[in-house]
């Protein structure tokens, strides 16, 4: 999970505890609406009132966990980069880009350990080629 840019061992060895096994999730969106990474709308009735935020059920120690290495990989990490300078782009505000950072580093972490190391390094290289 080291090899994650972003990711370092601290990270990986909180990740590793909080998720336990990762065999309990079928998918990375199940774990991250776990982690409490998801999108939740504001609403009252018909009406949509409010922004949407990260919902604030799940784990606080995931995403506390989370937060500093989404930071820190949004310009060293290439696949998070051109992830991050496309919602700049867009108009997103900083905070919401590194929450969807969160959650892509929650989906990469998923892979390596479902997958393991060197099957989700070939994917990795060929997004990479792909960008």
């Amino acid at each position: 999970m080291t090899s994650i840019p972003g990711i370092g061992e601290q990270t990986a060895s909180v990740l590793l505890a909080e998720i336990r096994d990762v065999s309990n999730y079928n998918n990375a969106r199940l774990l991250a609406a776990c982690a409490g990474l998801t999108p939740c709308e504001r609403s009252s009735g018909t009406s949509v009132k409010g922004k949407t935020r990260l919902s604030c059920t799940g784990n606080v120690r995931l995403r506390k966990a989370l937060y500093l290495p989404a930071v820190v990989a949004m310009p060293c990490n290439p696949l998070l980069k051109a992830m991050s300078d496309r919602l700049l782009g867009r108009g997103k505000v900083k905070m919401q880009v590194i929450g969807a950072l969160m959650r892509k580093l929650v989906h990469l972490a998923f892979g390596i350990l479902k997958l393991g190391g060197g099957g989700f390094r070939r994917l990795l290289v060929g997004i990479r080629d792909f960008l």
